[in-house]
């Protein structure tokens, strides 16, 4: 595990809150020369720290105006089975996050959707192919909180 310092935590946690800004600008919240800042954006880089730049999207503004998690229980855990399962629900576009978990359930998946008929064809494009003990989907009401990682708090 990298060992990062109070410089390094800060430009992870401007770049989480805008990964637009331009290095000049970066350098310059956080007190570094562009240069200083390009050689340290480098090593946690190379680190796999820093894993890219995504931009934030509006999913509801597309269209895609319900987010649900959904809950797979599953009879079934050979090394086969799973990557036939992974690969398949990989592939599934409105997916957006994907779990294995410990506890009462097997996996955690994220998706969003174009309301319930958009839920119910997505659960039937799920479920196609495969013997899942349980599948529940928990809708999203209203998102309260939705942060990048508070760094300096670890």
């Amino acid at each position: 595990m990298p060992i990062l310092d109070r410089i390094d935590i800060a430009l992870l946690e401007e770049l989480s809150r805008d990964g637009a800004l331009s290095q000049r600008e970066l350098a310059s919240r956080v007190g570094l020369s562009q240069n200083s800042c390009w050689r340290r954006l480098t090593r946690l880089q190379q680190d796999g720290v820093l894993k890219g730049t995504r931009a934030e999207i509006d999913l509801a503004a597309l269209g895609l105006d319900l987010t649900v998690f959904v809950m797979i229980r599953t009879r079934h855990h050979s090394d086969e089975w799973s990557r036939k399962f992974r690969t398949h629900v990989e592939a599934l576009p409105q997916v957006l996050d994907f779990y294995r978990i410990g506890g009462d359930w097997d996996y955690l998946v994220k998706a969003a959707t174009q309301g319930v008929a958009g839920y119910d064809s997505f659960y039937q494009s799920l479920i196609r192919g495969f013997d899942l003990e349980r599948v529940t989907g928990y809708f999203a009401m209203e998102t309260i909180l939705r942060r990048p990682p508070q760094l300096s708090a670890l």
